[in-house]
C-alpha cells in the first residue's frame, strides 16, 4: 500500500498478481531472485499477467484517478523487478488497451476476429521505413504495404497496434492481425545483449488486412500518450530498485562504511525519484485531460538518472560477484541499460530546458516562482 498525505491507497490487484507468479516460479523451482528465467518460463509469467490486464486500470482513468495511476504503475514495477523483456511486452500490452480505449476503437476492434482482446497486444510506434495502408471504400479496414521497424514480441503476438503517416503527413493508428499471410519478421539487425531476449524485429506487411482505428493524430494528441510514457519509467524504476534492493541485503549481512556510504547515495536518489512518482500521479488525478509533458518528461529524466546512479554504484559497492554469479542480478545490470535508452537522453534534458523557459514566465503577475517553495 502507499501512504500519500490525504489516505491510503490499497493495491489488492498487485498481492493477487505476486501470488500467482509466485506460484509459477514455485512450479518450477524458482526464485525470482536467482532464477535463469527461460523463454518458456518468461511465457507462463506473461499468460499470468495477461489474466489479469483487463483489471489493471488505465493511467488517470478511474474515478479515483490517483489510486489507478499508482496501481497501474506499481504492477508495472513490480514485473520490471522480476524480468525486463516481460515488462516490456506488458507494458506494451496494456498500453495498447490503454489506447484502444482513449481513442474510443473498443467497437471498432470488433471488425477484427471476435476473439481479438483476449490476445497479446503490442504497441509498434517507432518511425522508420515507409508504411502505406490503402482502406477500402467505405471501411476502415484495408491493406498493409512496408516495413515496421522495431517492433518487440514480433513473432508471438497476436495483434500489433502500430502508427503511420497518411499522404498528409499526419500520424495514423492500425490494427494488424498478426496470425495471417503476407507477413515477414526480419530479426537479423538485433545484436543487443541486454533485452536480446524482447523478439524485436523489422515486420515486412504485403497486401495484409488491417484496420485504421480513431482520428488522425489521435495517438500523439491524447493526454495519455504522455501518461503511457510514465508507465514505462516505472519499469525503469522498478528494475533499479530491485538492483538498490542488493545492496541493503549485502550491508545487513556483512556492513561496512563504503557500503553504507554508496547506499546512501542511493537511497536519496531513489527518494527523490520516488516523489516525483507521486507528484506525477498527483497531477495526472487533478488535471486528467491535460498532458503534464514538462512532468513527465523530468520524471523519467530522474528515473533515468537514478538508475545510472544505482547501476553504478551497487557495481562498485558490491564487486564483480553478482554480475557472474546470479543470474538475475546479471540480467537486470544487461537489460536496464538498453531500457533505459528509450529515453533520448540530452534531446529530453533540451525539451525540458524549453518547456521550463516556457512555464517559468518572469514577467507575468502574480505567478510564484516555478521552484518556490
Amino acid at each position: 500500500m502507499i501512504m500519500t498525505k490525504n489516505k491510503t491507497v490499497k493495491n489488492p490487484l498487485l498481492s493477487q498478481i505476486q501470488a500467482a507468479i509466485t506460484a509459477v516460479l514455485t512450479t518450477e523451482d524458482h526464485t525470482s531472485g536467482h532464477c535463469d528465467i527461460t523463454d518458456v518460463l518468461r511465457r507462463e509469467i506473461l499468460e499470468v499477467l495477461l489474466s489479469y490486464a483487463e483489471r489493471i486500470p488505465h493511467p488517470a482513468g478511474d474515478e479515483d484517478a490517483y489510486a489507478s495511476t499508482l496501481i497501474r504503475w506499481q504492477i508495472l514495477a513490480y514485473v520490471a523487478s522480476i524480468d525486463l523483456t516481460i515488462a516490456k511486452w506488458f507494458e506494451s500490452h496494456l498500453d495498447a488497451l490503454t489506447i484502444l480505449h482513449e481513442v474510443g476503437a473498443a467497437t471498432t476492434t470488433q471488425k477484427a476476429p471476435q476473439d481479438s482482446m483476449s490476445g497479446l497486444w503490442a504497441v509498434w510506434a517507432a518511425d522508420g521505413p515507409v508504411l502505406e495502408f490503402e482502406p477500402n471504400k467505405d471501411s476502415q479496414a484495408g491493406k498493409v504495404n512496408g516495413t515496421k521497424a522495431w517492433c518487440s514480441g514480433a513473432r508471438f503476438v497476436d495483434y500489433g497496434l502500430m502508427t503511420y503517416r497518411d499522404a498528409q503527413g499526419r500520424s495514423q493508428l492500425l490494427i494488424v492481425d498478426m496470425r495471417q499471410d503476407g507477413i515477414v519478421i526480419d530479426d537479423s539487425s538485433w545484436q543487443a545483449v541486454g533485452m536480446q531476449a524482447t523478439d524485436t524485429a523489422a515486420i515486412a506487411f504485403t497486401d495484409v488486412t488491417a484496420v485504421q482505428v480513431g482520428a488522425a493524430d489521435a495517438y500523439l494528441e491524447r493526454a495519455g500518450f504522455w501518461h503511457g510514457a510514465a508507465g514505462v519509467a516505472a519499469c525503469w524504476y522498478g528494475a533499479t530498485t530491485a538492483l538498490a534492493q542488493y545492496l541493503i541485503t549485502s550491508y545487513q549481512q556483512k556492513p561496512n562504511h563504503y557500503k553504507a556510504m554508496y547506499l546512501g547515495q542511493i537511497n536519496t536518489a531513489l527518494f527523490g525519484t520516488q516523489q516525483c512518482f507521486y507528484h506525477v500521479a498527483e497531477l495526472m488525478a487533478s488535471q486528467p485531460q491535460s498532458h503534464h509533458e514538462l512532468a513527465i518528461r523530468a520524471l523519467r529524466a530522474s528515473t533515468e538518472q537514478s538508475a545510472r546512479q544505482v547501476l553504478e554504484n551497487v557495481g562498485q559497492a558490491l564487486g564483480a560477484a553478482p554480475f557472474c554469479t546470479n543470474a538475475h542480478f546479471a540480467r537486470l545490470v544487461a537489460d536496464l541499460p538498453v531500457f533505459i535508452r528509450q529515453s533520448h537522453g540530452a534531446f529530453d534534458l533540451q525539451t525540458i530546458g524549453e518547456l521550463t523557459s516556457k512555464t517559468h514566465d518572469k514577467h507575468a503577475k502574480h505567478q510564484r516562482n516555478l521552484w518556490q517553495l
